[in-house]
């Protein structure tokens, strides 16, 4: 049995009308004007201290009770993607090409909800730091934060964030110590050959033909490469060359993603990349030049602190609904920046099998309802747990 705080099952409707208008109006990152308005707004009215264009359109809402020098973080991701929307219910989109896909309308109204219920309150003696994050798709948002003085200006001694999980039933988490989620590269390879007419190859050097050798070596990095205990991708999602059907030409460009769970193992991909490209083009008369950027690190959770929010879930929805033991996440989440800098842990919430069961950046995906509530109670236990009043 859940055991969610009356307090917020009580402004449940609240948190639903929150969310829907968010997702209703969603903003691409580092273009959150809208989204962290309301955010500053409600914070204020909850009688939090407000500070604003942290990262740019970052938000970070503050409590302080008592004496304790302690501190806490928690962190929500505002941000939508730039795609289209299916859904057709009444909160679907209202902004073509841009459609919250991943559910952070839902993480920002969760950690919402707990403000609201801790500035009330008030049943813990420390400061508790509410983080609210532009830009997490890919945009650099965390590092934004971080560069902009986030934890010398809010200092934590653990920070933590949340995601949902689509398929994980409402009431249940998961989560694992140590490496849980990749760390994200993008790649572009630029190559140059020689233009000719498409009836005489002779008299040319064709960047087609250079980029399809180059993706097909790209497939044996991660098997040749990479030690088989290792996980790694890599994934050729572009390429980009001509606009004729006869003409070989000049161009082509190649673009995808990298993903590794250590350091040590994205740093061995790039390399590769770099040789495999620029070597097979030369062999065939061309050139390749090769930018590999790493967007995010590996997310890895404390040991500890991984340990403690599962002994915090596990007090709500009781031990056997939380996974200490979670799968590994081949996708990236830039919360990992915070975590480089501050110990703390990433635990996923579930969203449902249902009406929540659509996998997130699918154009039919929708954030569960049913889970704020219970993320929002998360978050009030995870302060009043770590800041107890020692009276």
């Amino acid at each position: 049995m859940m055991t969610i705080d009356p307090r917020i099952t009580a402004f449940a409707d609240d948190l639903t009308a929150w969310r829907r208008d968010i997702h209703a109006h969603p903003e691409l990152g580092f273009e959150e004007e809208r989204t962290s308005r309301i955010v500053a707004e409600k914070l204020r009215q909850f009688g939090c201290e407000v500070t604003t264009g942290i990262g740019r359109t970052g938000v970070v809402g503050t409590i302080r009770v008592g004496n304790n020098p302690r501190a806490v973080g928690l962190r929500a991701d505002m941000d939508a993607l730039p795609m289209d929307e299916a859904n057709t219910f009444a909160h679907r989109s209202q902004h073509a090409g841009r459609m919250h896909a991943c559910g952070h309308d839902g993480h920002t109204t969760m950690l919402l909800g707990a403000a609201r219920y801790l500035a009330a309150t008030r049943n813990f003696d420390g400061t508790v730091h509410f983080i609210f994050q532009p830009a997490e798709e890919g945009r650099g948002g965390a590092e934004a934060m971080v560069k902009d003085g986030l934890f010398d200006k809010f200092p934590c001694e653990a920070v933590f964030g949340l995601h949902n999980r689509p398929k994980l039933e409402v009431g249940k988490f998961q989560i694992r110590s140590g490496p849980m989620m990749a760390g994200g590269g993008l790649f572009d390879i630029h190559i140059k050959g020689k233009g000719a007419h498409g009836a005489r190859p002779e008299s040319g050097v064709d960047p087609v033909v250079i980029g399809g050798h180059i993706i097909t070596a790209l497939q044996t990095v991660i098997s040749r490469t990479i030690a088989p205990i290792d996980s790694g991708v890599i994934s050729i999602t572009q390429m980009h060359a001509g606009d004729a059907y006869n003409v070989i030409p000049e161009t082509a460009v190649l673009r995808g993603t990298v993903r590794a769970f250590r350091k040590e193992v994205m740093a061995t991909i790039k390399q590769k990349i770099e040789r495999i490209a620029g070597g097979i083009a030369a062999s065939l008369g061309g050139e390749a030049r090769t930018e590999v950027r790493v967007a995010f690190p590996p997310l890895v959770n404390d040991p500890t602190e991984a340990q403690w929010i599962g002994d915090v879930a596990a007090s709500i929805v009781g031990e056997d609904n939380v996974n200490r033991n979670g799968n590994y996440v081949m996708a990236s989440e830039d919360f990992s920046y915070m975590l480089e800098k501050v110990p703390g842990a990433f635990i996923l919430i579930g969203n449902g099998g249902d009406e929540g069961g659509c996998e997130v950046h699918n154009p039919g995906y929708d954030f569960n309802d049913a889970a704020l509530p219970l993320g929002a109670t998360l978050w009030a236990r995870v302060v009043e747990a770590r800041l107890a009043r020692r009276d």
